[in-house]
């Protein structure tokens, strides 16, 4: 019972967060640029570890032959999906914020100019396509919840067999 009360109280606090932010917005930016140098190493850090990291799960879920069950395959996909949004993510910072190779400037409205100097214009459409980063990155959380869902389903199953009625 306190338990219960527990979650029921933490719940309604982060309810009330939730809807504070949303009638008290501040300026939200879809691009997040990064301080100095040494928030950008580490942030660049953070992909390398996080595609290492998938790199290994992806190894350990095959050399297990978890990847036989359909929960873990969908894992295996979204580790995938993952790595590829990490390298993509990775690729884009570099280009913009520590090589300088595009310059990116408004264009009026909600259009912006991506000029790539003296490198050739394929570089500009491969920095654009770099920063279309949501086209890996939400199917790999669907993968991720699907493969959990199907986790969670098959231990229940299994559960519900080992207890007979």
């Amino acid at each position: 019972m306190l338990r219960r009360l527990f979650i029921l109280r933490i719940f309604s606090l982060s309810a009330l967060a939730v809807l504070a932010g949303w009638l008290v917005p501040l300026s939200a930016l879809a691009v997040q640029e990064h301080g100095a140098p040494e928030g950008l190493y580490t942030h660049q850090g953070a992909h390398l570890f996080f595609v290492a990291s998938l790199g290994l799960l992806i190894y350990r879920l095959r050399q297990r032959q978890l990847v036989r069950e359909a929960g873990w395959r969908w894992i295996q996909y979204a580790a995938l999906f993952f790595i590829l949004w990490n390298i993509d993510a990775f690729t884009a910072h570099l280009m913009d914020e520590q090589l300088g190779l595009v310059d990116i400037a408004p264009a009026g409205g909600w259009m912006v100019r991506i000029d790539a100097g003296d490198f050739p214009p394929a570089l500009a459409m491969l920095y654009y396509a770099a920063k279309l980063d949501h086209l890996l990155c939400v199917p790999a959380m669907l993968f991720l919840y699907f493969g959990l869902r199907r986790l969670l389903k098959d231990a229940g199953e299994r559960h519900s067999e080992a207890s007979p009625p």
